[in-house]
């Protein structure tokens, strides 16, 4: 099968060898996949993306630094089954899941020649974290489960009643998926800060009630901040220092 490969930061395709599912796993064909930040930052920066994984533990771990497969926001259709699998999806049938195998020790999907990412023609995954596409969802759309997930979590985690005010700080691709997330559960007002007007007219299409340019306002100090409702703070950019800037910046009770 076609696989683009990566190594220290050189990209190209080849052929490799297909993979065989094995227990519990199907093999499936890759129809859409997006480009993480830690795609980025694994071709960008090799050696201190596996020095940092190594250490911290994480889920993304590039366990050598040999050509890896990338890719793990994905949309796939399923092709054929290993051992052991119950089938109750059909080949044909597109789905998502957890970029995880789990096998006897749990291996990320997408970070290793021998468990190729979605950057290749087909991959494999694990029957029970498969999750199927509703019908008439494009591919290109499913594909974004994954990112929206992550925003998806935090909204979650935040154990919002639905009588706060919500700055979104950062309006990437983590920040829109905190934003969208915030407007479904019916989150407002939404105020989302971000120096690119570009991504603040995402914002603003994916539900942002308000936008600042922090270069003309202060989010901080707007005025829907100061309502006498609580603050929730959603920090989506991971610049070093800006933790310590919401801690200093923030209203009272946020």
């Amino acid at each position: 099968m076609r696989a683009a490969l990566m190594e220290r930061g050189e990209i190209w395709v080849e052929e490799i060898a297909e993979p065989i599912p094995g227990a519990g796993e199907v093999l499936v064909k890759s129809l859409a996949c997006g480009i993480c930040g830690s795609d980025l930052h694994a071709a960008r920066h090799t050696e201190e993306f596996v020095a940092t994984s190594l250490e911290a533990g994480g889920a993304f771990k590039l366990t050598t630094l040999e050509p890896v497969v990338l890719g793990h926001e994905f949309c796939a259709e399923i092709v054929d089954f290993g051992p052991a699998t119950t089938r109750s999806l059909q080949p044909g049938d597109m789905v998502c899941s957890l970029p995880v195998l789990l096998r006897e020790t749990p291996l990320p999907v997408g970070y290793s020649r021998d468990i190729p990412g979605g950057f290749a023609e087909f991959m494999l995954l694990s029957e029970k974290l498969l999750l199927r596409v509703p019908r008439g969802t494009q591919a290109s759309a499913a594909a974004l489960t994954e990112p929206m997930a992550v925003g998806y979590h935090a909204v979650n985690k935040a154990q919002l009643t639905g009588a706060e005010a919500a700055l979104v700080i950062g309006c990437g691709p983590v920040g829109l998926a905190v934003i969208t997330a915030l407007d479904a559960a019916g989150i407002g007002p939404i105020i989302a800060a971000d120096f690119s007007s570009a991504r603040r007219k995402f914002a603003e299409q994916q539900g942002a009630h308000i936008v600042v340019d922090p270069t003309q306002d202060d989010p901080f100090t707007n005025k829907d901040l100061n309502r006498p409702q609580d603050v929730v703070i959603f920090e989506c950019v991971g610049v070093p220092g800006m933790i310590d800037q919401i801690f200093l910046n923030a209203p009272r009770n946020a």
